[in-house]
């Protein structure tokens, strides 16, 4: 194989491939419906033609016919009238028309076949162009759907690795980061006031507690009353043992007031 034959197969392959890829399948469509539709405009020029031939011919053989008719009567009123050589002359007129009408007939049948012929293929034409008409919406509506079905899928394969639905997930995502981080803050800031306030629920008790004992170191202590006996018997015992010395009430707030301090801290 030839250089030159290896490189013009190549350029018909590659125009043929531009030329597939460029065909608009709606397109080519409308430009088939417009071609057959020229077609038919004309084959119907033909048509008309052909008939304005047919009648020509038919009225030429007509005419042919009347004169062939005409040049008989004139030869017989020729022989008649004793005129033998006018009567030949007639004849042979006649024959000459006579022999116009046969050929003029012979034409008009054939102008009959091929008029009839085109008629029958203008009503075809006519047919298939009706066909055309109403398949073309069909195909035309089939391609549209098809096209679009086709942008669909490419679509939808082009989700996973578009730019913007990933950067929507992305936002997804951090919008769920950032609503578990505020639930967490959240509970958190809860759990830190319950603490608070249990710390202050405790801080009452021991204060109630620090305010019933100061209370009671104030008061002093209290002497349970006792029998008359052993009243007596504990004031023996006070006198035998010697003197008891008193209660330093200083002495006692200042423990109070270290105390107070102490749970304060706390």
């Amino acid at each position: 194989m030839g250089f030159f034959d290896r490189l013009s197969r190549l350029l018909r392959a590659n125009l043929n491939d531009l030329v597939s890829k460029a065909e608009d399948p709606v397109k080519i469509l409308e430009q088939s419906v417009a071609d057959m539709q020229a077609d038919l405009v004309k084959l119907r020029q033909a048509v008309a033609v052909a008939i304005a031939s047919q009648k020509r011919l038919r009225s030429q053989a007509e005419q042919a016919e009347s004169q062939v008719k005409t040049w008989y009567e004139r030869a017989e009123l020729a022989l008649q009238k004793g005129e033998e050589d006018l009567a030949r002359e007639a004849l042979t007129r006649r024959k000459t028309f006579q022999e116009s009408s046969v050929a003029l007939l012979s034409q008009l049948q054939g102008q009959d076949g091929q008029v009839e012929m085109l008629k029958r293929s203008l009503v075809a034409l006519e047919g298939k162009i009706a066909e055309a008409r109403s398949k073309k919406d069909m195909l035309k509506a089939r391609a549209q759907a098809a096209e679009a079905q086709q942008q669909l899928q490419s679509a939808v394969g082009s989700l996973g690795s578009n730019s913007a639905m990933a950067a929507f997930d992305r936002m997804e995502d951090k919008v769920e980061s950032l609503e578990a981080s505020s639930q967490a803050a959240a509970e958190l800031a809860g759990a830190d006031l319950e603490s608070q306030f249990a710390a202050l629920e405790g801080n009452d008790d021991v204060d109630l507690e620090l305010a019933q004992l100061r209370q009671k170191l104030q008061a002093g202590v209290e002497v349970a009353a006792l029998p008359s006996a052993e009243v007596e018997s504990v004031k023996t015992n006070v006198e035998e043992e010697g003197d008891i010395e008193a209660v330093n009430v200083a002495e006692v707030d200042a423990d109070l007031e270290a105390l107070r301090r102490s749970i304060d801290k706390l």
